[in-house]
């Protein structure tokens, strides 16, 4: 009987266990299998949030168009479907952000910084998982843009 890796192919990845109660840690291989399936799973879960507000903001928006007489009134309601929307608005920037992210997994460069290729911290990428710099790139960075604003 054939084994079902030559069925189905060698480069079907296999799943990666991870029990409930796992957190990345300092002592194991860096983005070992478990680290990467944590923060995949993490940005997923992320996104699907993030998703699932968007719609329930698309049906209150359609559900909420409804002629206000009371002029404050109606523009209290204006002033908070602005408010509302600018927010969907970041969320679906982070959303391009959790993808890019989710693409660097793929590639295997997730965990690694975009500026000096040194892994980025499990505390930092616990905390902001779309994080492509090392904590003190982002700070040279920020100095960076802060130095060229001021001028």
């Amino acid at each position: 009987m054939a084994s079902v890796n030559s069925i189905v192919g060698d480069d079907m990845k296999q799943e990666t266990f991870l029990p409930d109660d796992y957190r990345p840690a300092e002592d194991e291989p860096f983005m070992n299998d478990r680290q990467v399936e944590y923060f995949r799973r993490k940005l997923l879960n992320w996104k699907s949030e993030l998703q699932a507000g968007s719609r329930d903001t698309i049906e209150a928006l359609q559900d909420g168009t409804r002629n206000i007489p009371d002029v404050s009134d109606r523009a209290s309601e204006e002033t908070d479907r602005a408010l509302e929307l600018r927010t969907r608005d970041r969320q679906r920037k982070l959303v391009s952000k959790i993808d890019a992210a989710l693409r660097r997994i793929d590639e295997e460069e997730f965990g690694y910084c975009s500026v000096t290729g040194e892994p980025i911290s499990l505390k930092r990428l616990d905390a902001r998982p779309i994080a492509t710099m090392s904590l003190e790139a982002q700070e040279r960075h920020e100095r960076r843009e802060k130095v060229h604003r001021d001028d």
